[in-house]
């Protein structure tokens, strides 16, 4: 419960017009800021939610693979850079990242992750390395810019960060190829 209540209040204060600003003005902090913190906003939600309906959860996502594949959608679904776009100029787009992100995103990423065998947990790093790699190489690889709203600048530095987080997941991976999985 008490994690639901940070959970709230982060997501209250996340949702706050100056902090929305401030968090969209630069492409590298909405991408790899806010969006994250929906998501772990949603993770600190998880135990409220399946206190309150324990049979959805048990019913759908037994196994965790169908919370994981919506994770990996909705965290794909957000990469494009037209929706970047769409979220800073609709307000229906910007309302619909604070909801998916954190309950379609970070709910089914928390509630399935420790139901995952070693082996869907490996390849589900390797696609989000992959996933990184392509958004890297879009985003630094662009003759033109992608984003309306944001300086090439920013979508080369965008890029970078992609590809400096996407070589840390890597080799996250194959650390865990050598190291037992002790959960």
């Amino acid at each position: 419960m008490k994690q639901a209540i940070y959970g709230f209040v982060i997501y209250i204060f996340m949702m706050l017009p100056p902090v929305i600003v401030i968090s969209e003005s630069n492409m590298v902090i909405h991408m790899h800021m806010q969006m994250p913190l929906l998501i772990v906003i949603g993770m600190l939600f998880t135990p409220l939610l399946k206190q309150k309906f324990p049979r959805f959860f048990e019913k759908w996502n037994a196994n965790g693979i169908p919370g994981i594949i919506l994770f990996l959608i909705i965290l794909s679904y957000w990469m494009i850079p037209r929706m970047m776009d769409e979220a800073i100029a609709s307000p229906f787009v910007e309302a619909w990242k604070f909801i998916s992100l954190p309950f379609l995103a970070g709910v089914p990423l928390r509630e399935s992750w420790r139901k995952l065998t070693p082996l869907v947990k490996k390849i589900v790093y390797v696609f989000i390395a992959v996933l990184f790699g392509l958004m890297a190489w879009l985003y630094i690889a662009a003759p033109v810019q992608l984003c309306n709203n944001y300086l090439i600048s920013q979508q080369k530095a965008l890029g970078w960060t992609f590809l400096f987080m996407g070589l840390c997941l890597f080799i996250y991976f194959i650390q865990t190829l050598f190291i037992e999985d002790y959960e």
